[in-house]
């Protein structure tokens, strides 16, 4: 059930920053005139009103966000399970790393983009970029302080480390070189189980949609690297990257393929080996692609959260070497 909340959680993340960057699209003045009159004494120039508006704008839909997803969750989750007192809970070994690979995948993301409407709310970049890291990392530092009160999980503190990495990862490009140099990414594709289909559906849901967000078996993050960035002297294309890739396989539960059904009956498939992956790829930086067009900037900004499909080489931990002629 922990897995299956903290999919709730990625869930409701992944739909924020979907909104919020809907939101650029829905608010860009079409004709690109936000300046039109200037400060004569006491009259405020049209520039200062938009940017008013904008940040109450901004600040009322994150709040609404923010509040609304966190009243949904406690009445999907916590509601159903008793409080306690605040405790901890180890989860560090949990599906092979990947939740947390998707915690810092979902921090990162957060700081960015929230970093982003900010700075188009007229907040100056740095104090933009501070804003942005602070909210990856309250969002989920807030629900993990919630598992910490409910009896059925805890306060993981893996769990924040993994939250801290994806914000810190964002804040420090920006402090130490102005731009992301080093992007977090995913990428997925289905996962065909044959006779385990049952299992498959109770633990990431049968729905292509759910299984996208819940599936960590046809999940893979990466580490997207702008080679271009590091040797500016380079003939290397500015929007080609390097990709890193994790990935994790065969997994039938948490820490083990082992599972007790609702009518008490015990399963046991270990037999079927998880493993570890690690891919070298290539990946295309849509940031990186010029346009004047506003609202084609803000597609390729959304777009730039999935790796682009490519060629991949791949070694697990069960000492197998795989060529991927097209890898999702």
């Amino acid at each position: 059930m922990r897995y299956l909340k903290q999919k709730a959680i990625k869930s409701t993340i992944i739909l924020n920053i979907f909104i919020l960057c809907f939101g650029i699209c829905s608010t860009i003045n079409v004709n690109g005139q936000d300046k039109e009159t200037v400060n004569l004494g006491s009259i405020t120039t049209k520039s200062s009103l938009v940017d008013k508006k904008k940040m109450l704008l901004l600040g009322a839909v994150q709040v609404g966000l923010w509040g609304g997803s966190f009243y949904s969750l406690n009445k999907a989750w916590y509601a159903n399970y008793p409080r306690t007192k605040f405790h901890l809970y180890n989860d560090w070994k949990e599906w092979q790393h990947m939740d947390k690979a998707g915690h810092a995948w979902s921090t990162y993301q957060i700081s960015e983009q929230t970093s982003k409407l900010w700075q188009w709310a007229g907040v100056e970049k740095k104090k933009a970029v501070l804003i942005g890291s602070f909210s990856g990392m309250a969002y989920l530092s807030i629900i993990e302080i919630l598992d910490g009160y409910s009896d059925k999980w805890g306060f993981s503190i893996p769990d924040i480390m993994a939250n801290t990495s994806g914000a810190a990862l964002y804040l420090g490009q920006e402090m130490l070189w102005d731009e992301q140099r080093i992007r977090i990414k995913l990428s997925y594709h289905p996962v065909q189980y044959g006779a385990l289909k049952g299992r498959a559906d109770e633990l990431f849901g049968s729905g292509e949609v759910e299984k996208l967000l819940k599936d960590y078996n046809g999940q893979t993050y990466w580490a997207s690297i702008n080679v271009k960035s590091f040797f500016p002297e380079s003939r290397f294309p500015s929007w080609l990257n390097l990709a890193l890739g994790y990935g994790a396989e065969r997994m039938l539960g948490g820490y083990q393929n082992t599972w007790t059904d609702a009518s008490g009956s015990i399963y046991s498939r270990n037999d079927i080996l998880r493993y570890k992956k690690f891919m070298i790829s290539a990946d295309i930086d849509l940031t990186k692609i010029k346009t004047k067009n506003k609202v084609l900037k803000t597609a390729f900004s959304l777009v730039n959260v999935l790796k682009i499909p490519a060629p991949v080489i791949s070694l697990n931990t069960n000492g197998k070497t795989s060529f991927y002629g097209l890898y999702f």
